[in-house]
């Protein structure tokens, strides 16, 4: 046991690896074809299953070992208990050997009792080690300390969908750069507040503090005129519809991703909702309506019905505030204006705040902010922009051509 113990610790890491890379290959198989890594991947694979069947066969061997000595340990007690107990009887007197008798098969049934238990022990040699490194692993999860806890509650506000930002600046945990720097605008309700920048300037980090994902580092956001950390988690996300990056369905139907978490609306609802995101050719025409199944993941939806099932879903809830992260990038633009235009018709009242790389996705919105390192360069509407703001201006002109940006 000494031997074969941290063996088998060693053999659960072995099998967590061989998950990892099988896993690894399974998501990135479309990558791997394109690029021809078939055998740098099968080599990968086959060190990672060597490894583990290195550990399995020396920890199978031991315990092969350990089965036939337990039971020659075990036969060889009843054979000597046996032995034992005829000789003792034979020289026994007929007054004592009854007794002698009741002995034997006493001892016999303890002998068998105490192998038993001996066995069991080393199953639990075999178990143990595997379960204690599935338990840590557990328990350091269970041991996670939240890091974004609920405030006491707001109630009922005054304002309906107003965002603001008060010298916010961000850094994620263990890093030394900040993402956001003295970041300051505010929104209004039935306004569209748009964010333009490089890769990698804070355009998404800004929408998560208005969700709460992160909390600022230094500042204040107010959502509705109170600080988010104000609020519960359940009160700031009945305020808040998020339409994210990646677009992702749950297996179920289209009424079940559409009508999510503890949205509660009615069929109407929910075709208007598909209705506004551009989704009713596809999802009444060729998909056969809400009841139209979606499998795990949305694999039998393109990207762009995905992302406009996923903005259905967030129109469905009548949120305050509506949170666009990059979210019309799988969308054509004809498919783009006919969105924009459908969303400022159906939720005027609403707040609409648009992370994009594209300029025509924000050249009507009421406000475009520039972002640059993590800090705000510019400020105003796309005509504005134009004229002020060297970022914005290199933006346009790398997208749109010289005839496009006079009749913008």
């Amino acid at each position: 046991m000494t031997t074969v113990t941290p063996k088998f610790k060693e053999m659960q890491r072995r099998t967590d690896n061989l998950n990892r890379v099988t896993r690894e290959n399974l998501t990135g198989i479309r990558v791997i074809r394109a690029y021809n890594a078939e055998a740098y991947h099968e080599k990968k694979f086959e060190k990672a299953n060597t490894e583990f069947t290195k550990t399995q066969l020396f920890t199978g061997r031991m315990m092969a070992i350990l089965s036939p000595v337990m039971t020659g340990v075990m036969n060889g007690i009843s054979l000597a208990i046996y032995w034992i107990g005829a000789a003792l009887i034979n020289r026994a007197t007929p007054q004592t050997a009854p007794g002698l008798f009741g002995d034997m098969v006493v001892f016999m049934s303890y002998g068998m009792q105490i192998i038993s238990a001996f066995m069991m022990l080393a199953m639990m040699f075999m178990l143990a080690p595997r379960a204690m490194v599935s338990v840590k692993r557990i328990n350091e999860v269970l041991d996670t300390d939240v890091t974004i806890k609920d405030g006491n509650g707001v109630g009922q506000t005054l304002e309906k969908g107003s965002v603001e930002f008060r010298g916010v600046s961000f850094r994620y945990p263990d890093s030394e750069e900040y993402v956001l720097k003295d970041v300051s605008f505010s929104a209004h309700p039935g306004q569209t507040v748009a964010f333009i920048g490089a890769t990698g300037c804070g355009k998404s980090t800004v929408v998560n503090l208005v969700s709460r994902y992160y909390d600022a580092t230094r500042g204040t956001v107010l959502v509705d005129g109170h600080d988010v950390r104000e609020y519960k988690k359940d009160e700031l996300a009945a305020k808040i519809g998020v339409v994210s990056q990646k677009a992702l369905l749950f297996s179920g139907d289209i009424r079940e991703n559409v009508n999510f978490g503890d949205n509660n609306a009615d069929d109407d609802v929910l075709t208007q909702a598909v209705a506004v995101a551009q989704g009713s050719d596809f999802v009444f025409g060729e998909k056969g309506g809400l009841s139209a199944r979606v499998a795990q993941g949305g694999s039998n939806f393109s990207g762009g019905q995905k992302q406009r099932l996923s903005i259905a879903r967030a129109v469905a809830r009548e949120p305050e505030i509506l949170i666009f992260d990059d979210s019309f990038s799988a969308l054509d633009f004809k498919t783009d204006k006919a969105l924009r235009a459908a969303l400022k018709e159906k939720l005027r009242g609403s707040t609409r705040l648009i992370v994009a790389q594209r300029i025509g996705t924000i050249m009507d919105a009421d406000r475009i902010i520039v972002l640059d390192n993590g800090c705000v360069v510019g400020d105003g509407t796309h005509r504005q922009l134009l004229e002020t703001c060297e970022t914005y201006r290199e933006i346009a002109e790398s997208q749109l051509s010289e005839e496009e940006l006079k009749h913008a």
